[in-house]
C-alpha cells in the first residue's frame, strides 16, 4: 500500500509539473535520493520523491480486533495499522534556478491540493480513503540531520507528511465456529 500511495502522488506531480512548465522531459521519479555509492539516485534534471520515515498514527489507533460473520464462520481480524509517511521531494538539476522553479511547482501543487480522495481523484486506489499532504518545516539542525541520514549533500527539497495510509492483512487471524446458542441458568440459594 505504501508504493500505491507514493506512486499516486508521483503521477499527480508529474501531470502538474508537465502542465505548469510545458515540458514533458522533466519527470518526477519514485527513487531513493542517494544510492549505495553515495551518488544521487535521482536522475539529473528531474525531481525525486522518496520515503524517509514511517510513523504510526496512534491517536486514531483501534485497540480491539474486528469480528465478522461470513458463511457461517466467525472471523477475527486485527485492527488496521494507520500510518503517516514522511517523504522528501528533491530537485536534482544542473542549473540551480531550474531546481528552484520545479520545486516551486511541487510546493504550489500541494498547497492547492492538500487532500486526495477516490471521489475527486478516480486514479486513487479505492482502498485508500483519503490522503492528506502537509508541508513539514524543519530547523537547520533537523534539516542537516535529515541529509546526513540520507547520506548526500543537500539538494533543493521539501519534506511532507502524508496522512494516512492504512495497512490491514486481509487474512483473518482466527476462524471460529459461530455462537449458536446462549444459555443462562438461574439457581436459588
Amino acid at each position: 500500500m505504501l508504493e500505491i500511495a507514493l506512486e499516486f502522488l508521483r503521477h499527480q506531480l508529474n501531470d502538474f509539473v508537465a502542465a505548469r512548465t510545458g515540458s514533458v522531459s522533466v519527470e518526477v521519479k519514485l527513487a531513493r535520493v542517494v544510492d549505495d555509492a553515495g551518488k544521487y539516485a535521482i536522475p539529473p534534471d528531474s525531481l525525486g520523491i522518496s520515503l524517509i520515515n514511517v510513523e504510526e498514527e496512534r491517536t486514531l489507533r483501534e485497540q480491539l480486533p474486528t469480528h465478522t460473520y461470513v458463511d457461517g464462520r466467525h472471523l477475527v481480524q486485527e485492527p488496521p495499522l494507520k500510518l503517516n509517511l514522511h517523504v522528501i521531494v528533491a530537485a536534482n538539476f544542473q542549473h540551480y534556478d531550474e531546481a528552484l522553479k520545479h520545486l516551486s511547482s511541487v510546493l504550489t501543487y500541494f498547497q492547492s491540493h492538500p487532500g486526495f480522495t477516490p471521489a475527486r481523484h478516480p486514479s486513487l486506489d479505492p482502498r485508500i480513503e483519503k490522503l492528506t499532504v502537509e508541508l513539514q518545516t524543519l530547523g537547520y539542525e533537523q534539516l542537516n540531520q535529515v541529509w546526513a541520514f540520507i547520506g548526500g549533500k543537500q539538494l533543493p527539497s521539501a519534506i511532507y507528511k502524508v496522512r494516512m495510509v492504512i495497512l490491514q492483512d486481509l487474512e483473518p487471524t482466527a476462524v471460529q465456529p459461530p455462537v449458536r446458542a446462549i444459555g443462562a441458568a438461574l439457581s436459588t440459594r
